[in-house]
């Protein structure tokens, strides 16, 4: 990289950061020029923290519930958030994950009421049965609607496939029967173990002043939590739970899941895991590769075929998957495929190619106001920040990703799900 090219890099990852006395980080890339603001409150609780101990009891929760709070909390004893932002016109939002939950709004005025309206209803939970019971029929059918999504059950089957204990293997939003569990006492440990200031980040992008963001956090007096929270892990064996699962859905055309189970890197790898992992994923079937113009020109799979990676603290895998007419056949393909890399190397050409992809849509999210305070929370909440991430990026070799050829999408720790249509019977694996 150029001089010139790492001076625009770091201005344009440049932020502000701020830690307040009660422990909340508060982010803040002003962007003068945009109309616009970006703001996202978050904490890093999700669906996989199942289990944990606040001051001394210990709390083991059923499936959704994170997001099942994420739900609740835009509501309190005067009303729903959604009313207050539809008075100043700002888009709300948010959304739970397997590891952090977020709320965010995005408006090209009234800067100031928005964050009041963002930092209130997040700080002060409100619960009751009768709300309670309410919005468990509003998510059951939520659950309802993603349990008839052949791509949602193509994903979680996989999850299900290579973690045996782990809590990515269950949905996010949890099943009917596990947020039939959900109380308000419930939800009030959770909202106080993890809903804390020092658990938590403020990013904010935008047409927008640090100081302005200060203000609002202190009229909203966030209270401070005490007490001790600690999160307890799950032992996740390495070996896959189950190696293969098919079965039939309304679907026109099979699907197929090929998932790898990772070993946990050390934390001083973890990044640099995570971006080999993703970098193979294109050089083994993206859209530039030879496998992918095999697939696609001989009509096997469809354009959405691809491959993508989770990490989440205690997981780290990569799945390949999509439409197939022949699903045995392709998984047979993707296999030797990433045995001929292995044994071959990968071709330096594309090694770039690929490279330059990912890191080209790095930098162009930083031109997104959206994009900028989300990626400012999503490193937050790693421990890292988006400077760290595009040097690690950069820093990475054709040697690097030969090297992990050798240890990464083993076969031994490999799971295969497909989904077939209804009445169709499965295929003789092709040669």
């Amino acid at each position: 990289m150029s001089e010139t090219s790492k001076q625009a890099v770091e201005r344009a990852t440049a932020f502000e950061k701020t830690v307040l006395p009660n422990g909340l980080t508060v982010l803040v890339h002003p962007m003068p020029g945009f109309t616009g603001v970006y703001a996202l409150y978050g904490t890093k609780f999700g669906s996989i923290d199942r289990s944990f101990v606040l001051d001394g009891k210990r709390w083991d929760l059923p499936a959704g519930v994170a997001h099942f709070l994420e739900h609740k909390m835009f509501e309190n004893e005067e009303g729903d958030a959604f009313t207050l932002y539809a008075k100043t016109g700002a888009n709300a939002n948010a959304y739970t994950s397997f590891d952090k939950t977020c709320y965010l709004f995005s408006a090209s005025s009234r800067t100031e009421e928005n964050l009041d309206i963002l930092l209130s209803f997040v700080s002060r939970p409100y619960f009751t049965e009768k709300t309670i019971a309410k919005e468990q029929g509003i998510i059951g059918q939520e659950i309802k609607m993603y349990d008839d999504s052949p791509d949602w059950r193509l994903m979680f089957s996989v999850y299900q496939c290579l973690y045996g204990q782990h809590p990515v293997r269950e949905d996010i939003a949890g099943s009917v029967e596990s947020i039939a569990e959900i109380t308000p006492e419930m939800l009030y440990a959770c909202a106080d173990a993890f809903y804390r200031p020092q658990n938590m980040a403020l990013a904010v992008a935008g047409n927008v002043t640090m100081q302005q963001v200060l203000d609002a956090v202190e009229r909203a007096a966030i209270p401070e939590k005490t007490g001790v929270v600690e999160r307890i892990p799950v032992c996740e064996p390495r070996q896959v739970a189950e190696k293969e699962r098919s079965f039939s859905m309304p679907v026109s055309k099979p699907l197929l899941g090929v998932g790898f189970k990772e070993a946990l890197p050390e934390p001083e790898n973890q990044l640099k895991i995570e971006f080999l992992c993703d970098i193979l994923t294109e050089l083994i079937c993206g859209s530039m590769t030879p496998l992918y113009r095999k697939l696609y020109d001989e009509n096997l799979v469809s354009p959405g075929f691809s491959g993508e990676i989770l990490s989440v603290p205690g997981a780290l895998c990569t799945v390949f998957g999509g439409e197939t007419s022949r699903p045995e056949y392709v998984r047979e393909l993707l296999l030797q495929e990433i045995r001929r890399l292995r044994s071959e190397g990968v071709d330096a050409e594309l090694f770039t190619l690929c490279k330059n992809q990912l890191y080209g849509e790095l930098i162009a999210d930083l031109e997104n106001i959206d994009d900028v305070a989300a990626g400012l929370f999503s490193a937050f909440s790693r421990g890292r920040t988006p400077a760290e991430e595009i040097d690690t990026l950069a820093a990475i070799t054709l040697e690097d990703v030969n090297g992990a050829l050798q240890n990464l999408l083993q076969e031994e720790y490999s799971a295969t799900v497909i989904i077939r249509p209804a009445g169709e019977k499965k295929g003789e694996l092709a040669s």
